[in-house]
C-alpha cells in the first residue's frame, strides 16, 4: 500500500508539471498570435501608406511635369532657403509634409502682409511728396497727377533737372538772392521805415504848431502816436527783418541761404495773393504795407505852466458833437499850418493860404464852427466856404464877400456875387 501511494504521489506530481508547462505554451501561443496579429496590422497600414505614398508621389510628379507649373520650379530654391526660418528645427516626413505645408503658408502670408504694409506707408510718404511737390511748383505740375501711377513723370522732371545741372547754378543763386532780392527787400523796408519816420516828423511839427493854439484857457493839445499792436502788422516788420538781417555780411552756408529764400517766398507769395486766399492776401497787403496803420494816434490836452496832461484822448468815443469838432478843427487847423509851412502869427507871408471847406459847418455846432473859423482867422487863411443858407450867419463876420447861387428849374444855375457889406445893406432893406 506504502509502494502504491508513493507512485500515485510521483504521477501527481509529474501531472502537475505537465498541466504548469501546458499553460505557460498555451499562454506563448496567444502572445504568438497577438505578435502576429500586430505585425499583420503593421503591414496592413504600411502597405497603405506605400500606396498613399505612390498615389501622391504620382500626384505630384504629375503636377511638376505639368508644363503650366514649370514657372514655380524657379522658387523652390528659395522656399527651401526659408523653412529653416519659417518652421525652425523639425523633422520632415510624409505624415507631417501638410502641418508643415499650413506653418509655411501661415508664416509667408504674415511675412506678405507685414511688406504690404510696409509698401502701403512707403505709397503715402511717395503721394505726400508728390503732392508737397505739385503745391511747391504748381506751374511746372499742372498736368501732371498725385499717384504712384504718375511716378515714371516725376522720374522724367528729375531727369530734366539732373540734365540741366541745376547745383552749377547755386553759387550764382546765391549771389542774386543776396545782392539782388534781399536787397529789395532791405530797400522795401527802408522805404517804409522812411515812411514812419516822416509821420513821426510831421506829427512833431504838427504839435508845434498846435502849442500856439488855446485848445481851452491855459490848455493846449498835442498829438501822440504810438506803435499798433496788430498782430499781422508785427509779424510782417518781424518778417521783413528776418529776411535782411545778416545780408550785409552774408553767409555761405547752404542752411543760411535757404532759409533766407524760404523767408523772402513767403512774404512774396502773400503780396502776390496766394490760391484760395487772394482776396484775404490783399487785403492783408493793404493793411500792412499803409505805414499809417502801424500808429495808433491819440491827442493829448495839457496845461501851459507845468505841461501836465488834463485830459487823454485815445479816441473821441464819450465826447459830445461839439468836442469832436473841436478837437478835429484844432488838428486840422494844425496840420494847415503844417502842409502850407505857415509862421503862426505872421500877418505878411507869401506862403499859399487857400482853403476850401465844402459844408464843413452844415450839421455842426454854431460854437464849434466859429470856433473853427477863429482859428482859420488867426492863421490868415484865405477861406472858399460852401454853406447852405441857414448857417450864413455864422460865417458873415469872418469873409468878404458872398456868393448865391441859385437854381430854379434843378437844370441850370445862377451865381451873384456880393460883398460882404452889399449883403448887409440887402439884408437890413429885405428885414424893415
Amino acid at each position: 500500500m506504502q509502494e502504491e501511494k508513493t507512485q500515485l504521489e510521483s504521477a501527481s506530481d509529474l501531472l502537475r508539471e505537465l498541466t504548469m508547462r501546458l499553460r505557460a505554451l498555451e499562454l506563448e501561443l496567444q502572445e504568438t498570435d497577438r505578435l502576429i496579429m500586430e505585425q499583420r496590422d503593421k503591414r496592413s497600414k504600411t502597405e497603405q501608406k506605400r500606396t498613399d505614398a505612390e498615389s501622391m508621389r504620382v500626384q505630384i510628379c504629375g503636377w511638376l511635369d505639368d508644363p503650366l507649373n514649370a514657372s514655380h520650379k524657379a522658387r523652390f530654391e528659395s522656399l527651401e532657403a526659408m523653412r529653416p526660418e519659417a518652421l525652425g528645427e523639425h523633422h520632415l516626413s510624409v505624415e507631417s509634409c501638410d502641418n508643415r505645408e499650413r506653418e509655411m503658408r501661415d508664416w509667408l502670408q504674415a511675412r506678405i502682409d507685414a511688406e504690404n504694409k510696409r509698401l502701403d506707408r512707403l505709397r503715402d510718404k511717395i503721394i505726400d511728396a508728390m503732392r508737397a511737390y505739385c503745391t511747391a511748383y504748381p506751374l511746372d505740375t499742372q498736368e501732371v497727377d498725385v499717384n504712384i501711377e504718375a511716378a515714371g513723370e516725376y522720374r522724367l522732371m528729375l531727369e530734366k533737372l539732373n540734365a540741366d545741372d541745376l547745383p552749377r547754378f547755386e553759387t550764382r543763386f546765391k549771389e542774386l538772392l543776396n545782392e539782388n532780392t534781399i536787397r529789395e527787400v532791405a530797400n522795401f523796408q527802408s522805404q517804409l521805415n522812411r515812411e514812419r519816420e516822416t509821420i513821426k516828423e510831421r506829427i512833431t511839427h504838427i504839435n508845434e504848431s498846435l502849442t500856439q493854439i488855446d485848445y481851452n484857457p491855459g490848455r493846449y493839445i498835442a498829438l501822440e502816436a504810438q506803435s499798433a499792436q496788430d498782430a499781422d502788422i508785427r509779424d510782417f516788420q518781424g518778417g521783413l527783418r528776418a529776411c535782411t538781417e545778416g545780408s550785409l555780411t552774408g553767409s555761405d552756408d547752404e542752411q543760411y541761404s535757404e532759409a533766407k529764400y524760404l523767408q523772402v517766398k513767403q512774404i512774396i507769395e502773400r503780396f502776390r495773393g496766394r490760391e484760395g486766399q487772394a482776396e484775404m492776401d490783399r487785403r492783408w497787403a493793404s493793411r500792412v504795407t499803409d505805414v499809417r496803420n502801424w500808429f495808433i494816434f491819440a491827442a493829448s490836452e495839457r496845461w501851459r505852466e507845468d505841461d501836465k496832461e488834463y485830459e487823454h484822448y485815445s479816441d473821441s468815443g464819450g465826447k459830445s458833437g461839439g468836442q469832436k469838432e473841436k478837437l478835429a478843427y484844432t488838428i486840422l487847423a494844425a496840420s494847415l499850418a503844417y502842409q502850407f509851412g505857415l509862421e503862426w502869427g505872421a500877418v505878411r507871408s507869401r506862403s499859399f493860404r487857400f482853403v476850401v471847406i465844402d459844408e464843413a459847418f452844415g450839421r455842426g455846432s454854431d460854437d464849434s464852427a466859429q470856433y473853427g473859423l477863429k482859428l482859420f482867422q488867426q492863421m490868415n487863411l484865405q477861406l472858399l466856404i460852401v454853406t447852405p443858407l441857414q448857417k450864413i450867419h455864422i460865417i458873415e463876420p469872418f469873409v468878404a464877400s458872398v456868393g448865391f447861387v441859385q437854381s430854379d428849374d434843378g437844370r441850370s444855375s445862377k451865381l451873384r456875387n456880393l460883398s460882404i457889406e452889399e449883403y448887409r445893406a440887402e439884408k437890413e432893406r429885405a428885414s424893415a
